[in-house]
């Protein structure tokens, strides 16, 4: 088979490498792809948001199989265009993926349907808005863009000073551009953070193995969200008691409630849960795989992935056993000095051969070739990840690859698992 991967991020990269171990693949291909997914696709540069070039792609290479990884042409309709040319893809219909391309529908869908999430109110007026956090009087709140804003689009203010000037920002100054025209004002939730990824068929929904990500740029959890700093995998706050509950509470009425809305979801449906003092709530759903916690995720994976997206594309997910590996994943991202506010692109990349390091994988999150060097083109560079038999193995394994790499300006958090540890 030829497989085409469209986006070029490290979550892309993760998938590259894990199609690539297929046994039914001979050759992927990435568009448009970056500088470290080079050396492992043949990158072609066609925007993972032009449908059209996406399309044309596919017929001019004769894939056999298209994987849309990103979230904006998912909510574009790129897989309904793909499949209306005839090519199996994974990734759900433009219908289902506004799941997690309008945090209106989802949040009503959850109300609708009585998973559990947090209370909320949706506001198309900054005044309106304004004038309930005024009386609500509860902080910290959150306040969320309506559509999609890359993993950025959540502000979670201290004060009505900062709630106002969230406000501001969202809905008036669009920060987010249209995302920002409705959002939704939600109670804070407390309790450990679970990121859960789920392969479903839109009949059967089959958990990967939990991960925690780590989203705040600074250590110990300060300052700016970002789109993830690092990841481990397992999450030891996922008990198999909370994985219980979350199957019968949350995963299988979310995918009837798609069905019963006449939006059936194949593809990766992602949970963001939190894990309250009250059972499991769904602080967020995607419709795609998360990023970075595919690339703690697809490593512990044993199935042939190539086997459980044909499962997917002819709905007989419920016949498939899906193998995992009990070793631990962490995952360290190293990033460009200002992100996730402004930053400096094309510095070179040093300690890498062919994009990669000696007993630890590197995923290419925002890097390019530039005469002939490893250079960064993005916040997030890369994501030095490893496998080990403990967490803690795992994550010195990472760390001490991550001292090997450097580029000018270059930071990376030094706290990612701590909670997970302590937690054991």
């Amino acid at each position: 088979m030829k497989v085409l991967v469209v986006g070029g991020g490290g979550r892309e990269h993760a998938l590259v490498r894990k199609i690539k171990e297929s046994k039914r693949v001979d050759s992927v291909v990435c568009c448009p792809g970056n500088g470290g997914i080079s050396y492992d696709a043949e990158c072609y540069n066609v925007s993972a948001t032009d449908i059209d070039g996406v399309v044309s792609l596919a017929k001019e290479i004769g894939t056999d199989f298209v994987a849309v990884a990103p979230d904006d042409p998912l909510a574009m309709g790129m897989v309904d265009a793909l499949n209306d040319a005839g090519f199996p893809t994974f990734g759900p219909k433009a219908n289902a993926a506004v799941i997690e391309s309008s945090k209106v529908f989802s949040k009503n869908l959850m109300l609708k349907y009585n998973i559990p999430t947090a209370q909320y109110k949706v506001f198309d007026n900054p005044e309106d808005a304004v004038e309930y956090i005024k009386e609500k009087n509860e902080f910290p709140t959150v306040i969320k863009a309506d559509g999609l804003a890359l993993g950025k689009g959540v502000i979670i203010p201290e004060t009505l000073e900062q709630a106002e000037a969230g406000i501001k920002e969202i809905m008036e100054d669009k920060i987010f551009g249209e995302s920002g025209n409705k959002v939704v004002v939600e109670e804070f939730l407390t309790g450990p953070e679970v990121s859960i990824l789920a392969f479903t068929d839109g009949k059967c929904v089959k958990p990967m193995v939990s991960s925690m990500d780590h989203k705040r740029v600074l250590d110990g959890d300060k300052s700016l969200n970002t789109g993830g700093m690092g990841t481990v995998s397992p999450n030891p706050f996922y008990t198999p008691d909370v994985a219980e509950r979350c199957m019968n509470e949350i995963f299988i009425p979310t995918t009837n409630a798609m069905n019963s809305e006449g939006r059936p979801f194949k593809g990766c449906l992602y949970f963001g849960l939190m894990i309250t003092a009250n059972g499991p709530k769904v602080i967020e759903y995607n419709c795609r795989f998360g990023d970075p916690e595919t690339q703690v995720v697809l490593p512990r994976l044993k199935t042939d992935i190539m086997d459980i997206f044909d499962a997917i594309n002819n709905e007989t997910l419920s016949e498939l056993d899906i193998e995992w590996s009990d070793e631990a994943c962490a995952c360290v991202v190293m990033a460009s000095s200002g992100y996730p506010k402004s930053y400096p692109k094309g510095i070179k990349i040093n300690g890498l051969e062919n994009g990669q390091l000696d007993g630890v994988t590197v995923y290419h999150a925002g890097t390019a070739i530039k005469d002939g060097k490893l250079v960064t083109s993005g916040g997030r560079v890369l994501g030095v990840t490893a496998l080990g038999d403990t967490l803690q193995e795992a994550l010195d394994k990472s760390y001490n690859a991550v001292e090997k790499i450097s580029f000018d300006g270059g930071f990376y958090r030094k706290d990612i698992g701590k909670r997970a540890l302590s937690a054991d």
